[in-house]
């Protein structure tokens, strides 16, 4: 009898044990870039695992489709790397949970107030180009439509990459129903256009075109990383439409306590000093006079452009419908 309650109690104290330390385990689905070895995740990862005596694991992929695919059996705790221009489809499965931190966010250049959306960083759209080979560039979308110089851009398809699908809500927003004659005369200048980002930047970089679709804060990484101040962000009079990068909370978590504790350090100086050498972004939280001398450096544009989830949902088909319109002829 005596072995058997010895018996039992090992058991007990292995299963024990074993819970504990998987529910020790906060799961994270982010994209393939953040979870990288050269994006923020390992870096993250470190700082949190050191702040909360954890185990914080990445899952790389689209965090918003693997969700949906997975719904209420999902693993994630926290999804990150959401775009603000998916969040009315990330809402509206109803797995998010409320995350109920109201801390000013003081570098955003625009108001944001959402329990379910926690922005971590931000840029605005832009195109990068080759200021060795474009002097004096264009400073609207009608001179860059009209612009006779020869040379190319590389854009990203507003179907598969957040960055095309802001890029036809930016020009939607400032030309309206004369988008189509910007995307017309546009279409003659554009190279090739890639399913996503990465490829875009690579052919950039490699000399393919003397200008692509990127982010106005993409300079700073060829400054810092490089040396190299040949790339600079086209600042055009009309205003850049403001790309934010979010986190949520997933409904279903395991882990609600240590979800709690990841939101509220998504806000903390440890999150937010590691995010603009890293993701090459404007952090939200961290005062501009603590941003790397090269962000405090980058032009700046004057104004700021942007839609909510209701605005963008109802400008998506047609801003995109123009698009395919034009660019298949």
């Amino acid at each position: 009898m005596q072995k058997n309650k010895i018996l039992l109690s090992i058991i007990f104290l292995f299963v024990f044990n074993f819970t504990a330390q998987a529910s020790s385990i906060l799961t994270v689905y982010a994209p393939d870039y953040f979870a990288s070895e050269w994006g923020p995740g390992p870096k993250i990862k470190k700082a949190f695992e050191n702040f909360c005596s954890c185990k914080l694991q990445f899952v790389p992929g689209d965090p918003l489709s693997r969700l949906g695919l997975e719904g209420s059996k999902t693993k994630a705790d926290i999804l990150i790397g959401l775009n603000s221009d998916a969040t009315l489809k990330a809402r509206n499965l109803q797995l998010l949970a409320p995350h109920n931190i109201l801390d000013p966010m003081p570098e955003l250049p625009i108001d944001w107030s959402d329990n379910l959306f926690l922005p971590f960083n931000w840029s605005y759209v832009s195109f990068v180009f080759d200021n060795t080979k474009i002097v004096d560039p264009p400073k609207t979308f009608v001179d860059l439509a009209n612009d006779p110089r020869d040379y190319k851009i590389i854009i990203q398809d507003p179907r598969t990459s957040p960055a095309g699908l802001a890029l036809i809500l930016w020009i939607k927003v400032i030309y309206g129903n004369k988008a189509s004659e910007i995307w017309s005369k546009l279409s003659e200048k554009i190279l090739t256009v890639t399913k996503g980002w990465s490829e875009a930047y690579g052919m950039f970089a490699a000399g393919e075109s003397e200008m692509v679709l990127s982010f106005s804060t993409s300079p700073a990484y060829h400054q810092i990383i490089e040396d190299d101040y040949t790339k600079s962000a086209l600042i055009l009079e009309e205003g850049h439409y403001v790309y934010l990068e979010l986190a949520a909370k997933v409904k279903g978590s395991k882990n609600f306590g240590l979800a709690d504790e990841f939101m509220k350090f998504i806000l903390s100086p440890d999150f937010q000093s590691i995010i603009p050498l890293t993701n090459w972004s404007y952090p939200v939280k961290l005062r501009e006079s603590s941003w790397p001398p090269e962000f405090q450096d980058l032009p700046y544009p004057t104004k700021a452009l942007f839609l909510n989830e209701d605005e963008a949902s109802k400008l998506i088909p047609i801003a995109l419908d123009e698009w395919l319109t034009v660019m298949s002829r």
